[in-house]
């Protein structure tokens, strides 16, 4: 472990409110491919259409069936050692919340309580003629999903494990997850606590994120704005850093560092 490392581990350590922001450069880790990357989604599928709202509505089957892998196979990966430590900093104090642009449920998977999904989650399904997605959003932040009458991303992703699609109970429709498709806003609430979590945080981890797609990649700017630091940990150099307290590029050995002081 270098020195730098060692200072990053005193920075959160001193901070009053970390928090961090994550996008897919984190997953990889997990062996989930991104969109953008070298060897992202991008390249060999048609991702633009699996996610397009519209045309979810047209062809439901086409999401699922190209998502059964990706989205409802998930319980086939193992949270990275970014998602582990991440989860012993929140258990220890030293991490309030993780904001995240990722849809895979490893933050939570890896030991995080506190998650704020920017783009949305496979969490919930909800009827798009019965219910309201923005109450399905809410379930989700609070964790009331099956208490709200939406149905759980595990009973989802058996259902799709089998070549069938979830539909509502009550008209037979094909449920929608409460992923942000393109087409969509983001979930307002999730973005409002993003927003909340950036105003407070005196420190802001950002990891494997190129800080590219708003309104994300605002959400650091905002601890900016307030007097927080940032530190930066991706692959590729963003448009922030030359604001940031630390710049690392890899972040395996700094999390696996960090791991080692805890």
């Amino acid at each position: 472990m270098d020195e730098k490392t060692s200072e990053l581990f005193s920075l959160i350590s001193s901070a009053k409110h970390c928090t961090a922001l994550t996008g897919a450069g984190v997953s990889t880790l997990s062996g989930i491919r991104d969109f953008r990357g070298k060897n992202g989604l991008y390249k060999d599928m048609d991702a633009e259409k699996i996610f397009d709202v519209s045309y979810f509505f047209r062809d439901p089957s086409f999401y699922y069936s190209h998502s059964k892998d990706m989205i409802y196979g998930l319980e086939q990966k193992d949270p990275s050692i970014v998602h582990t430590v991440l989860g012993k900093l929140e258990a220890r104090g030293l991490l309030k919340a993780v904001i995240t642009q990722n849809i895979d449920l490893l933050h939570t998977k890896g030991g995080n309580k506190k998650v704020i999904e920017i783009h949305g989650s496979p969490q919930a399904h909800y009827c798009p003629a019965c219910q309201d997605p923005a109450a399905a959003e809410e379930a989700i932040l609070a964790g009331t999903i099956k208490e709200k009458g939406f149905m759980e991303f595990d009973e989802a992703a058996a259902i799709v494990q089998r070549g069938e699609l979830p539909r509502c109970k009550k008209c037979s429709g094909v449920l929608k997850p409460a992923i942000t498709f393109f087409g969509e806003s983001l979930p307002v609430h999730a973005l409002a606590a993003a927003e909340k979590e950036a105003a407070a945080a005196d420190l802001m981890l950002i990891l494997g994120t190129s800080l590219t797609v708003f309104p994300a990649a605002g959400v650091p700017r905002i601890t900016l704005r307030h007097g927080g630091k940032i530190v930066i940990i991706n692959d590729m150099e963003t448009p922030l850093d030359s604001y940031a307290a630390f710049c690392f590029k890899d972040l395996g050995p700094v999390f696996e560092g960090i791991d080692s002081l805890l």
